[in-house]
C-alpha cells in the first residue's frame, strides 16, 4: 500500500526473486569488467564523500566520477578518486532501494571469485520513518553557519552531505565543516558520533570542535590541518621506507588502541584518514564520524569493531610497503593485486620489503595469514606485536658526492676536433721548463713546512737548554746544598692534573603532567614518550587559542614534572622540542618537595631559562633533587592557528 506498512506483510516470493536476479545481474556485470548501471552509480553517489584530511575528497568506490573542470577548481589536494563498486556495496545499494523491506543477505562469492574490499555504504537497519536520500542543503561560499563559521571552499559535494573549508570568525582560525539535512535518516547518528568523538580528547585524532542541529541543518565542525599530507598522497609515487612505514603503523596502532580502550571505534580507516604533519607525527581523521556520514552500520560487538579497525591498519601497512592495494580493485591511485597474489604477504608482492613488517601486515590483514602465522585481531595485540619488533633505525642521510677541484693546467693540450687524437700516445712529453704550476706550488709548500719544523725544533732545544742551565745554577747555591729541595719537577709541567667532573646520565623513573592552572592533566598516555630514547615520539600539550601570558585571563604556563626516583645530583638537563619553545628549569623548595604535583609554580625555584627547539639547562654547580620541573612559558603556533607544545625527549645528566 501507499503507507508502506502492509507492503512488508504482502511481499511475495516473486519480489524477492526479482531482487536476487537484479543482484546476480549486477554482480555478473562487475565480474565481467562492465560498468555498473546508472541507477546503481546514482544511488552510490549519495553515500560517498571525501575523507577530511587536508587532502579531502576521497571516494572509496562509492562516489560517482567528478567533473574534471570542477576538480581543478577545488585544488590539487581535493580531487576525488573513484573505484569500482564491490559486491557488498552493490548488495547494499539494491537493499537501499526498498527501505521498508528486510534486505536479503548478500550472496557469498562463488568459488574462484576474487575477494573484494568490503565497505558497505548504507545501514539496512535504519528505520523507514525518515527519507534516505534527502539532499544536502545548498550553501555557497561566504554563507555563515551558526552565526560563527563562514564557508570559504567546498571540498566535496554529494547527495547526502557536503564538506567545506571554513573560518571560525570568533577565534579567527580555519576549520572543516560537514553539512547535512537535519531530516535525513543519518543525521541523528552523525550528531551522536561527533559528540562522542569530541569527548575522546586525544591529540592523535583530528579534534571535533562542534556538532549542532540548527533548523533544517546539521553541521559538524572539526580541526583543520592545512599543511598535513594524507597517506594516499604520500604513497602517490613510491612505497615508504621501512623506518617511515614502522613509524606510521606504530603511531596509528597506538592511537586506535587507545580509542578502543575508551569505547570508540573508527570503522572506516582509509589512507585518506591518516595525516602526517610537518613534525612527522601522524594524526587520524574522522573517527566514528566518517562511518556515520556514509551510513556504515555499527559493528554488532566490540570484537567485530576491533577486528575491522585492525584489518584496516593492516591494509595501510600493506599499501605502504608494496605500493599496491591488497584487493583486486584499484583505489587511492594504487593498483590492485592480481588474482594469483591474493592472501600474499607484502614481501611476496614486492622484493626488498622488510620481513618483520611484512609478517605484521599479513597477520593484521588476513584471517589466515601465510605460513600458518597467528592472526592479529585487536589493535592492542597489534601494539604488542609492534613493540616486539627489532627497532628499525632511520637511514643515514646521503652525503653529497665529493667533487674534486678542477686542476689548473695551463699547458694541457687543446681538445682536438678528432677524438682519436686525444688518445694518441705518440705525443712528445712536455719539456721540463713547462711543468705544471701546481707542482711548483707543492714544492714551495713543502719547503715552508720544513723550515717551520726546523725553527720549532731549534726553539724547543733552546728552551730545554735554558731550563737545565737555570736548574744547575740553583743546585750550586749554599742553601740548596745544605737543605735539599724538591726536584725541579715542581716547576715543570708535571703538576697534578685538575680533576674534572664527567657528566653521568641519570635515569628518569616517571614523568607527570603539571597543569596547576588548568582543569585536568594533559596527554597522560604520552608521558612515557619523553624518556623512551626515541626523539620521533613526543608528549604534547592541549591546543590553546591564546599564547601564554603573565596576567589573567591568559594562562602563564604548563609543565612537565620529571621524577628521578630518588634524590640525585643534577648538573644539566637537555630537552628536545618540536618548534621554538621558551621553558624554565625549576626544582621544588623544601615545602613542595614532599608533594610537588600539588604545589603551585611559585613553590619551585628557577634554575635556568632557555628558548629554542633544543635547549641545554646547564647549572653552574650540581644540585641535589628528586624532581625537576620543565615549565613551558611560550608555545609555538600549530598548523591550525592555535598554540601547542611538544616535548620529544628529556635527558638528565648528573
Amino acid at each position: 500500500m501507499a503507507d508502506g506498512t502492509k507492503a512488508v506483510v504482502d511481499t511475495s516470493a516473486a519480489d524477492a526473486a526479482a531482487d536476487e536476479a537484479a543482484l546476480a545481474a549486477a554482480i555478473d556485470e562487475l565480474g565481467g569488467g562492465k560498468t555498473a548501471p546508472a541507477s546503481t552509480a546514482d544511488a552510490s553517489s549519495s553515500d560517498a564523500s571525501e575523507d577530511d584530511g587536508e587532502a579531502d575528497g576521497e571516494a572509496d568506490g562509492e562516489d560517482t566520477p567528478a567533473d574534471p573542470d570542477h576538480e581543478a577548481s577545488v585544488g590539487e589536494e581535493t580531487s576525488e578518486i573513484t573505484a569500482p563498486l564491490s559486491v557488498q556495496e552493490i548488495a547494499a545499494e539494491l537493499a537501499a532501494g526498498s527501505p521498508r523491506k528486510k534486505p536479503a543477505p548478500a550472496p557469498e562469492p562463488a568459488t574462484g571469485r576474487r575477494p573484494t574490499d568490503p565497505q558497505p555504504t548504507v545501514d539496512p537497519r535504519d528505520t523507514g520513518t525518515l527519507p534516505r536520500t534527502l539532499p544536502a542543503p545548498m550553501r555557497h561560499s561566504g554563507d555563515m553557519i551558526g552565526h560563527r563559521y563562514r564557508l570559504e571552499e567546498c571540498i566535496s559535494q554529494t547527495e547526502t552531505f557536503s564538506s567545506w573549508r571554513a573560518v571560525d570568525e570568533k577565534l579567527r582560525r580555519a576549520v572543516g565543516v560537514h553539512l547535512m539535512a537535519s531530516g535525513h535518516q543519518r543525521a541523528r547518528k552523525v550528531l551522536a558520533a561527533a559528540k562522542s568523538a569530541a569527548l575522546l580528547g586525544d591529540p592523535r585524532f583530528v579534534q571535533v570542535l562542534d556538532a549542532v542541529q540548527e533548523g533544517e541543518l546539521v553541521y559538524v565542525v572539526r580541526e583543520w590541518l592545512p599543511h598535513a599530507s594524507d597517506l594516499a598522497k604520500l604513497l602517490a609515487n613510491s612505497p615508504m621506507e621501512p623506518h617511515e612505514a614502522y613509524q606510521m603503523v606504530r603511531q596509528v596502532a597506538d592511537a586506535v588502541a587507545a580509542a578502543h580502550r575508551r569505547g570508540q571505534a573508527h570503522l572506516r580507516l582509509t589512507p585518506r584518514c591518516v595525516l602526517r604533519t610537518d613534525s612527522g607525527q601522524y594524526r587520524i581523521n574522522g573517527i566514528a564520524v566518517d562511518a556515520a556520514l556514509r551510513g556504515l552500520p555499527a559493528e554488532e560487538s566490540a570484537d567485530d569493531a576491533q577486528r575491522t579497525d585492525t584489518r584496516a591498519i593492516g591494509v595501510l601497512l600493506f599499501a605502504a610497503l608494496t605500493h599496491r592495494w591488497p584487493y583486486p580493485e584499484d583505489r587511492y591511485d594504487l593498483q590492485g593485486l592480481p588474482k594469483g597474489l591474493q592472501n600474499a604477504a607484502p614481501d611476496q608482492v614486492r622484493a626488498g620489503v622488510h620481513k618483520g613488517l611484512s609478517e605484521l601486515a599479513a597477520r593484521a590483514l588476513f584471517d589466515h595469514p601465510p605460513h600458518h602465522a597467528e592472526p592479529i585481531t585487536t589493535p592492542e595485540e597489534l601494539v604488542r606485536a609492534i613493540a616486539r619488533l627489532p627497532k628499525i633505525r632511520q637511514p643515514e642521510p646521503e652525503l653529497p658526492a665529493f667533487q674534486a677541484p678542477p686542476r689548473h693546467n695551463t699547458h694541457a693540450l687543446p681538445t682536438a676536433p678528432n677524438p682519436t687524437r686525444v688518445a694518441d700516445t705518440t705525443v712528445a712529453p712536455l719539456p721540463p721548463s713547462s711543468r705544471p704550476a701546481s707542482s711548483r706550488r707543492t714544492r714551495r709548500r713543502l719547503r715552508r713546512v720544513v723550515k717551520a719544523t726546523a725553527w720549532t725544533v731549534a726553539l724547543g732545544a733552546i728552551g730545554v737548554a735554558s731550563w737545565q742551565f737555570v736548574g744547575s745554577l740553583r743546585n750550586t747555591g749554599p742553601a740548596i746544598a745544605a737543605t735539599p729541595q724538591p726536584s725541579v719537577s715542581t716547576a715543570a709541567p708535571t703538576t697534578h692534573p685538575t680533576t674534572t667532573h664527567t657528566p653521568v646520565p641519570v635515569q628518569i623513573k616517571e614523568a607527570f603532567s603539571y597543569n596547576p592552572r588548568g582543569d585536568s592533566p594533559e596527554s597522560l598516555w604520552l608521558l612515557p614518550k619523553v624518556f623512551d630514547g626515541d626523539p620521533n615520539t613526543a608528549w604534547v600539550t592541549k591546543t590553546y587559542n591564546d599564547p601564554f601570558g603573565p596576567k589573567p585571563p591568559l594562562k602563564d604556563g604548563t609543565g612537565l614534572l620529571i621524577d628521578l626516583g630518588s634524590v640525585q645530583s643534577v648538573s644539566s638537563v637537555n630537552v628536545q622540542f618540536a618548534g621554538i619553545h621558551t621553558a624554565e628549569l625549576r626544582v621544588p623548595n623544601a615545602q613542595a618537595a614532599a608533594k610537588p604535583q600539588d604545589a603551585q609554580p611559585e613553590s619551585f625555584n628557577v634554575l635556568d631559562k632557555q628558548s629554542g627547539s633544543t635547549v641545554d639547562f646547564t647549572l653552574s654547580s650540581p644540585t641535589n633533587t628528586r624532581y625537576l620541573l620543565i615549565w613551558l612559558t611560550s608555545l609555538p603556533k600549530d598548523t591550525g592557528g592555535g598554540y601547542r607544545g611538544q616535548v620529544n625527549e628529556v635527558k638528565v645528566l648528573g
